[in-house]
């Protein structure tokens, strides 16, 4: 019997062995970790779905392994797979070998178009001025879209259904194959003097070709600034020994995650995402707040969901928690998802200002830097104060310049005056 590659999760159709656990010949039980796949910026540990002895080995570490395709075979001993072995064999081996989409010929009947909207050739449907102008801008004719509302009526709930189904079915472009002129690898650099080679990881990978999407296809701002935040390190230092008794580390980033929290609920632009589709901006009611944790293996930012209805010490234990799993490679693909709003902590390392690039879809990302003492002139005297410099990038296209300042001017308030009730236990 064959054990095949289960679906991981939504959108998640393929991964990098990381490990085999396994060889030829071992006996393994049923729900037994075969292997560890790399997914995104996840690594998932696979089971077995069947118990047995392992007679062939079809994977290897470093292969790309796609939803369905095999990884074992083995001589079973009665028992049977679990529900999700079905599951598994939807797919054909031939349609996942490739990682990539597979491209299939995108080709709209205007015949079956009009059967399935209901509509007819040369009739203008009913729709309202603004679902009109969204499909003259798209490029859409309104005769091809099935209208759910009374008397057959086209909503902009119609519309955006109708786009995607297109999406689903449209072909994804194919970059250009890179020549040997335009590649920068290409150039034999061992000419002037000893090289050496590292082959990028799966997370490198991903980490490269997401970073060069969301800066080629979001207009960055980034707006800086400098909070006084000596007043919160008193208290930082007041309540650190109490938070360490209840097993929680309180550092800077829990008090940066409450005061963003605060500011983003006046500034609900900031926690919003662009459906680029419909032209809408889709407002969140949630603060799930992505944080960026250097690993040895790349930058992974898990998710901290519902910030605003926890308590400093509950996410200095998420933090620390979700943190530990970043590095440990352990952290689950759903805890990479969801974000509304990421924040980027510099502080540990070093640096002053710095420009973060923004994590699609959303629309804003928080960057903090390392806080230094600086002489500040206070009531016309010259105090010594510890500064945090910040630097907000923001999406250009859903948030003005105004807006920006102003949530920085908040923000940079936030930290100064914060309330030392939400730091008590």
């Amino acid at each position: 019997m064959d054990v095949k590659l289960p679906k991981l999760g939504e959108g998640a159709d393929s991964g990098t062995v990381v490990s085999l656990l396994v060889k030829e010949g071992d006996r393994i039980e049923l729900n037994q970790t075969i292997l560890e796949l790399e997914n995104e910026k996840a690594v998932a540990p696979i089971p077995s779905t069947v118990a047995g002895v392992i007679t062939k080995i079809h994977v290897k570490e470093g292969e790309k392994l796609g939803v369905g395709q095999r990884i074992l075979t083995v001589t079973t001993d009665g028992q049977v797979e679990t529900k999700s072995a079905p599951a598994a064999e939807e797919k054909p081996l031939a349609k996942v070998e490739s990682t990539e989409a597979v491209e299939e010929p995108f080709a709209i009947n205007e015949d079956s178009q009009h059967q399935e909207s209901g509509g007819k050739p040369g009739v203008t449907p009913a729709a309202s001025p603004s679902v009109r102008q969204a499909a003259r801008e798209l490029g859409i004719a309104l005769n091809r879209v099935r209208g759910s509302e009374r008397g057959g009526r086209i909503g902009m709930v119609d519309l955006r259904t109708y786009v995607q189904r297109l999406q689903k079915v449209a072909p994804q472009p194919t970059p250009p194959p890179v020549t040997q002129k335009s590649a920068t690898a290409t150039v034999d650099f061992s000419q002037w003097g000893e090289i050496s080679r590292k082959p990028m990881s799966s997370l490198r990978k991903v980490i490269s070709r997401r970073m060069a999407e969301n800066w080629s296809t979001i207009p960055h701002v980034t707006q800086f600034d400098d909070a006084d935040i000596t007043a919160l390190l008193e208290l930082r230092k007041k309540y650190a020994p109490a938070y360490e008794q209840k097993g929680a580390r309180l550092t800077l980033t829990p008090f940066a995650l409450k005061a963003l929290v605060a500011t983003l609920k006046k500034y609900p632009l900031l926690n919003a995402s662009l459906d680029e589709a419909v032209g809408e901006i889709i407002l969140k009611e949630y603060y799930h707040i992505g944080v960026a944790v250097d690993t040895d293996a790349g930058l992974i930012v898990p998710v901290i969901r519902d910030v605003d209805k926890k308590s400093l010490l509950e996410i200095s234990k998420a933090l620390e928690a979700l943190a530990q799993k970043a590095r440990d490679r352990k952290v689950s693909l759903d805890e990479l998802k969801g974000g509304t709003f990421t924040i980027s902590n510099q502080g540990g390392i070093g640096g002053a200002h710095f420009t973060p690039i923004i994590n699609k879809p959303e629309v804003a990302i928080l960057g903090l830097g390392r806080s230094v003492m600086k002489p500040v002139v206070k009531a016309k005297t010259i105090e010594p104060r510890m500064m945090l410099p910040i630097g907000l990038s923001y999406d250009h296209r859903v948030i003005d310049g105004g807006t920006a300042a102003r949530f920085t001017v908040d923000l940079v308030q936030a930290f100064e005056n914060f309330d030392e009730q939400d730091v008590k236990l």
